[in-house]
């Protein structure tokens, strides 16, 4: 018979970690009750010990690999070491960090976990090689969609940290935000969007598709299994939708896949989406922050437009350099949303954001493509759709979107529809590659 010793450690076969704290007696049956505390959540238990000591019921859990239903481990890593400290009241704690599929977890909190999952992600890699606003322009300064998504990481740190948010939470969703851009950027995002309402998929948008690749796409098809808050600020970001004051909304697991699954047929879910916890709440308006001095700068160094071009009336707000601009909504947040459970601007930062938003839109990203360009980022994006989905339907085992892309998926992913699975791999080309397949394709 096995022996449960007190002060020591014990891993339950669905993951989670108990230290023993007593051997006692039931006071009705006089039977052995060990009592153990979750070393995470410090939650005390007790269970008949005859139970604690028995074997996994294998025909109810076939999958699992522990022989026991608690097995003696070594004493954990204190993660409580690598957790923040000396957070908010209104801050998300660790022990929300819940994902879709339990899971054994190591020294590393949830959140932090998250981080290192989306860094080593191949859509992560993909950041390098697509587009912000402009594809081609001669200059090696231009901002790329990596470089931006370190912009709103570092903003949102910043606010994260002098309001005592869970920074962790904040860079994994920053990180991950924009993984689901096409390339071409917005332009790009659009014409999918319309090949995937012609092929009956829904509405395709970047915020919905880097959860989908979290949750779906990645590691060959399984997901990468991300905590449910770090989906959640992800798929609320966009950064689009300016507000002058932004509160988080609390949602269940099943309230936000249903969020998920619905954003494919209501368009205007877009507009409505609210972030379940400050940090995404800190992540969408830093979003807003990164772009709209640094896509003046990119201007600038193509000679379209200047900051002395940009009204004085925002100026006087806001500053006359990206850094200024960064700068002053940066403190504008942090003065108005300190001790705070939601996020706030000043009128005043706000209506000057909302004027300078429009500025850009039509001095510079309404004139980013001509019509020529778009007519031929149009034609890329449908001679490969319908390429590939040509393949998908012949079987063809010898076309690229089988031996790069559908043949290293798990048999789940390859039964996913066939235009989706095309739009799948179109959305997680860099424009260097969407455009070498098209040249191929032209010369075949």
């Amino acid at each position: 018979m096995r022996i449960i010793t007190v002060g020591e450690y014990y891993r339950h076969f669905k993951g989670h970690i108990y230290e023993v704290l007593d051997i006692a007696k039931d006071s009705e049956t006089t039977k052995d009750v060990v009592v153990y505390r979750n070393v995470d959540t410090k939650e005390v238990w007790t269970r008949d010990y005859e139970e604690f000591i028995s074997l996994v019921d294998t025909k109810k859990y076939p999958d699992v690999k522990q022989k026991y239903r608690f097995e003696l481990i070594d004493k954990p890593f204190d993660s409580e070491v690598m957790k923040i400290k000396d957070l908010s009241p209104y801050a998300c704690p660790y022990d929300k960090g819940i994902r879709l599929k339990e899971e054994i977890e190591d020294m590393r909190p949830s959140f932090f976990r998250d981080i290192d999952r989306i860094l080593y992600s191949k859509a992560y890699t993909r950041y390098l090689d697509k587009t912000q606003v402009w594809t081609h322009g001669n200059n090696d300064h231009l901002t790329r969609r990596m470089t931006h998504i370190q912009y709103v990481s570092k903003i949102a740190r910043t606010i994260g940290r002098a309001l005592r948010l869970n920074e962790d939470l904040i860079e994994a969703s920053s990180l991950g935000h924009d993984l689901g851009h096409t390339p071409y950027g917005h332009v790009g995002e659009a014409i999918l969007n319309k090949i995937s309402l012609e092929n009956q998929c829904g509405y395709y948008n970047h915020n919905i598709q880097s959860v989908r690749l979290l949750m779906n796409i990645e590691n060959n098809g399984y997901g990468l299994n991300i905590s449910i808050p770090v989906l959640d600020a992800i798929m609320c970001h966009n950064g689009e939708f300016a507000l002058g004051k932004y509160v988080p909304t609390k949602k269940s697991e099943k309230e936000f896949i249903d969020e998920y699954n619905r954003s494919y047929d209501d368009k205007e879910l877009l507009t409505k989406l609210k972030p379940m916890t400050l940090e995404g709440c800190v992540v969408r308006v830093s979003d807003l922050i990164a772009y709209l001095g640094k896509d003046i700068e990119d201007a600038m160094r193509l000679n379209i437009v200047s900051f002395e071009d940009v009204p004085q009336s925002i100026k006087n707000i806001l500053g006359t350099t990206n850094k200024e601009i960064v700068n002053t909504i940066i403190l504008d947040i942090i003065k108005n949303s300190i001790n705070k459970n939601y996020i706030k601007l000043s009128d005043d930062v706000f209506n000057a954001i909302v004027d300078l938003k429009r500025f850009n839109y039509e001095n510079i990203y309404n004139k980013a493509y001509t019509k020529e360009d778009l007519t031929k980022i149009e034609d890329i994006f449908r001679s490969l759709f319908n390429k590939y989905l040509k393949d998908l339907k012949e079987n063809n085992t010898k076309s690229i979107i089988y031996t790069s892309y559908l043949d290293n998926m798990s048999s789940e992913y390859k039964n996913t529809k066939k235009e989706r699975i095309v739009i799948d791999y179109l959305a997680g080309m860099t424009d260097d590659y969407i455009e070498k397949q098209y040249r191929t394709l032209k010369q075949s």
